[in-house]
């Protein structure tokens, strides 16, 4: 594995994960996909990281798959060879919250990782593309769905067009859009504010929109989560601190 493809340190109850082949403007290859699985295998299984942030370096967030390396497994019979789609399922199946931090391009391989996080945020000169149907392939249709609709996905799927900023968040693929220098501040107070709830109520949030959004049983899902949290230690602790911020006593005082 290439040293330092992926950069990564934890502060404050987030998980910072830097894709760092800017050289590439970050194209997916396998030892990328592969640093970014391990780093969320160790986030996912830490538990002072309640939220992971996925961000690119130098420009870019990603340019997609490794498009030579992608060619010398076609060459070579290994048609079955995505690490990219790898890295993105990883990601996706992550029961803490995730964010994209995108400042660039964010195409293919690149834009399917980013709609494997949970929330999305952008700078004025970030756009993405879906260049699947190029290629002869069908590259993040079933994520890209859940995110902007069937209508919209249709259009960004068939067309392989490349879609702004603006337009990314008028059609709610993305959360915000700031300029290139508040990037790293938004980001971080958004993750901030995720840290600072209750890690086991967003991991059963994000469990009960996900299975709504898959056409299950989000309805059993949250009732679930509610026999399980409920009078919980969690719970006491922070309805009580709630309840005193709203009546001005403390949990000591009595009525």
């Amino acid at each position: 594995m290439d040293d330092d493809i992926v950069l990564s340190h934890i502060e404050n109850g987030i998980g910072w994960i830097s894709l760092n082949r800017p050289n590439k403007r970050n194209a997916i290859n396998f030892s990328l996909a592969s640093a970014i699985q391990e780093k969320m295998e160790e986030f996912d299984t830490n538990d002072s990281v309640h939220v992971i942030v996925v961000q690119g370096s130098g420009g870019s967030f990603s340019a997609g798959a490794d498009m030579t390396e992608a060619l010398g497994a076609e060459e070579e019979g290994d048609r079955r060879f995505n690490p990219s789609r790898d890295a993105a399922l990883r990601i996706a199946s992550s029961e803490k919250p995730t964010i994209a931090s995108i400042d660039g391009p964010a195409y293919g391989a690149g834009a399917l990782l980013a709609c494997g996080c949970d929330l999305r945020v952008i700078t004025n000169r970030a756009k993405f593309r879906f260049p699947g149907a190029d290629y002869g392939l069908v590259v993040g249709a079933a994520a890209l769905t859940t995110l902007v609709g069937p209508v919209v996905a249709k259009e960004l799927i068939f067309t392989s067009r490349v879609v702004g900023a603006q337009e990314a968040q008028s059609i709610g693929l993305v959360n915000r859009v700031v300029e290139e220098s508040e990037l790293m501040t938004v980001t971080t107070e958004l993750a901030e504010s995720i840290v600072s709830a209750s890690p086991l109520s967003i991991t059963w949030a994000k469990r009960v929109i996900n299975t709504a959004v898959m056409g299950g049983d989000a309805v059993g899902i949250e009732l679930q989560s509610d026999l399980i949290l409920r009078g919980g230690s969690d719970h006491i602790r922070r309805f009580s601190n709630a309840t005193a911020r709203v009546t001005g006593k403390t949990s000591n005082q009595k009525s």
